[in-house]
């Protein structure tokens, strides 16, 4: 489980690898291009259960620790899907990875 770190006092949230690694993508491509949006996502029962939302800015720190050494392979589908929901009033939230979609080669 790696873990998405944000602000000062800093906020540091659980997510499977593959899960942040796709995070990462879309947040650090919209900080980038300076823009703020709301993230969301649901804990576990084990953590207590509930949901949390934060408001992303540019200006804030954050982080992406990795708990393994190898960078997932990511999918195309599931990023754009994320892109699609930060852009939306409900902001960026986590939802299941969709299968990958076959990239036509030239």
């Amino acid at each position: 489980m790696g873990r998405f770190i944000y602000g000062n006092p800093a906020v540091a949230v659980e997510f499977d690898d593959r899960v942040l690694a796709h995070l990462k993508v879309v947040i650090l491509s919209k900080v980038r291009r300076g823009e703020s949006f709301s993230f969301s996502w649901e804990y576990s029962a084990a953590s207590g259960s509930g949901h949390s939302t934060i408001w992303v800015h540019p200006t804030i720190p954050l982080q992406f620790d990795f708990a393994g050494s190898k960078e997932p392979r990511l999918n195309r589908a599931w990023i754009e899907n994320l892109v699609r929901m930060s852009n939306t009033p409900s902001g960026l939230r986590v939802v299941p990875e969709p299968p990958e979609t076959e990239v036509p080669k030239n």
